[in-house]
This record gives structure tokens, C-alpha cells and sequence, in this order.
């Protein structure tokens, strides 16, 4: 299962799709969305994400054992270093190893204080470099305190995240070559809204992948994409979220759909959305779809 998507990461068209499980104690709601719009069908794999905003969600690792048992198609499953220290980052990665969940997504985290717990506090051992190196750790059959396994893991496939979009793209640039140091084999952008930004991306990251040798020069990048189809969305993230940018003309053209009502606001946001869909795919077919569970968005783009 793996290595058929790590294959095509590496070769070929790779298109995952992120699932955000809720804050109930199931994600059969999910499964049965992707089900009927037969999506696991036309994607290579999927994700999910661990308590995003440090809110209270269902657990990664197990929403990832449940969903590759249901669709046979591997998961990334995300793990944060916020809620997390040393012995429980190697407990959960003991035992999703059991279950066959060895995709691992490795992130810090959003500040605790932003929880809907109160007085939540962060664990915040390390960054998700320290991840990364545990799971170097597990590959080679031994733990993060160098004691060696009775058996040994099955291997795992640690993927990376970095922002799409910075002031000075040397900042990018830098945090490419920290996780690929630290033995990432992907790292996936935060959502990419224009083809030049894309490009300059691409740019940077083969720059300094081309400096290794070995497995580490097979590492890819792969774009965060994220369909908008509101101007308040985009506005949001125009202001709101570091590291990415929304161009002017997005929100200059939702702006304008808006006046005309919510319909032809969706049409537009879709339609420069789609279009940046086929763009990505022409240039690099890497592609990490996030729709924060609009289902049947994922199934217009992919039509």
C-alpha cells in the first residue's frame, strides 16, 4: 500500500485529500461522504488532521486506521508535537505501526492558548524536527534513547509541512533544507493561490534537494491546494494567515461576483479555482487537496 504511494509521489500524478475529523466520538459521517462521491476512487490517499487550532477532535491515528481499513488506501496521519512528549510521540507510533498507519505527517502544532479547552497548556518538547528524527530512530529499529527494539518497526514514511508564501523566500527556502536534514521524503505547502508563486517554489526546493544524494534527493514537494469559492474566505486569508498569499486579483474578482449574489460568487471562486487545479497538475502533479471536509467540492475539482 505504501510503497505503491510513495511510487507515484516519487514518479508519477500523486493526489491526496485531507479529512478533518469532528468533534464527535465517530468519523463514519466521513467516510460515508467519500463513499458516495466515490472519491476514494480518484484520489491516491488521504489524510488527517490532529486537533487543528487546538481544538478538541477525533484522533488522527485512529480516523487513519479506519479509514485504510475501510478504502485500502494509505493514510497520512498527523501528529502534533503540541500534545505530545517524547514517550507519548514513540507510544502512539508503536502502536499505529501495529495498526499499518506509517504514513506520519509531523507538525508543531497551533499555540495551545488558542484551545477551546480551558487552561490547556502546550507539551512543545521539540519543533517537528524532533518527530522526524524519532521516526529516523524507529527506521533504523531503535528507539529516540538509542535502546534497540525486540522487533522492529515496519517502516515509516515521515512527509513535512512549510509555509507557501514569505516576504523573503530564503526564510522557505531555509526550512526546505531543515526538513529535508532531518530526513523528510515530502513536504507539503500550505495552499498555493497563484502558478508563479508555485513555480518559485518548485524552484527552491529542487535547489536544495539537488545538494543530497540518495534517498533525500528523491524527496518531493508537494502543493497544498484549497478551493475558494467565498470572498470572505479569501479575504480571511489574505489578513488572517501567515504564509499564504491570496493575490489581489482573487479577491478583486470575488469581490466583484459578490455584488451579483452568492451564486455567481461561488461560480467564480470555482472557476479561478479549478483553473489553478489544472495549472498545478500541468506543472507538477503533487497535489494535497484541503476543502475542510466540503466533500463535494473535492468531487467537482477532480471532475
Amino acid at each position: 500500500m505504501f510503497d505503491a504511494l510513495i511510487e507515484k509521489l516519487q514518479t508519477g500524478r500523486y493526489i491526496t485529500l485531507e479529512t478533518t475529523p469532528g468533534h464527535i466520538p465517530t468519523i463514519d459521517n466521513i467516510i460515508e461522504k467519500i463513499e458516495k462521491l466515490k472519491l476514494h476512487e480518484r484520489v491516491d490517499g488521504f489524510s488527517t488532521t490532529d486537533n487543528p487550532l487546538a481544538k478538541l477532535k477525533y484522533n488522527s491515528l485512529f480516523a487513519a486506521c479506519k479509514l485504510q481499513k475501510r478504502f485500502k488506501k494509505p493514510v497520512i496521519a498527523t501528529m502534533t508535537m503540541r500534545d505530545r512528549n517524547k514517550i507519548a510521540l514513540q507510544s502512539d507510533l508503536l502502536a499505529a505501526n501495529d495498526f499499518d498507519v506509517r504514513a506520519i505527517l509531523a507538525l508543531t502544532g497551533d499555540p495551545a492558548k488558542i484551545s477551546d479547552q480551558p487552561n490547556t497548556k502546550g507539551c512543545f518538547e521539540g519543533d517537528s524536527t524532533l518527530l522526524l528524527d524519532i521516526i529516523k530512530c524507529f527506521n533504523a529499529g531503535i528507539d529516540y534513547a538509542g535502546k534497540e527494539f525486540a522487533i522492529k518497526p515496519k517502516r515509516i514514511y515521515p512527509f513535512a509541512v512549510s509555509n507557501a508564501y514569505a516576504k523573503n523566500p530564503k526564510t522557505i527556502q531555509k526550512r526546505f533544507k531543515k526538513k529535508l536534514d532531518h530526513r523528510a521524503m515530502a513536504i507539503i505547502t500550505q495552499p498555493v493561490f497563484d502558478i508563479k508563486n508555485a513555480k518559485k517554489l518548485l524552484e527552491m526546493f529542487d535547489e536544495i534537494r539537488n545538494q543530497y544524494e540518495g534517498e533525500r534527493r528523491k524527496a518531493q514537494l508537494i502543493f497544498g491546494f484549497f478551493p475558494v469559492t467565498r470572498l470572505k474566505t479569501a479575504q480571511f486569508l489574505a489578513s488572517h494567515v501567515p504564509g499564504i498569499n491570496v493575490p489581489s486579483y482573487w479577491i478583486d474578482e470575488l469581490y466583484k461576483a459578490h455584488r451579483d449574489g452568492e451564486r455567481k460568487e461561488y461560480e467564480v471562486g470555482f472557476q479561478l479555482s479549478k483553473e489553478l487545479f489544472e495549472a498545478l497538475v500541468g506543472l507538477h502533479p503533487k497535489i494535497h487537496i484541503m476543502t475542510a471536509n466540503r466533500f463535494e467540492l473535492a468531487d467537482e475539482i477532480l471532475h
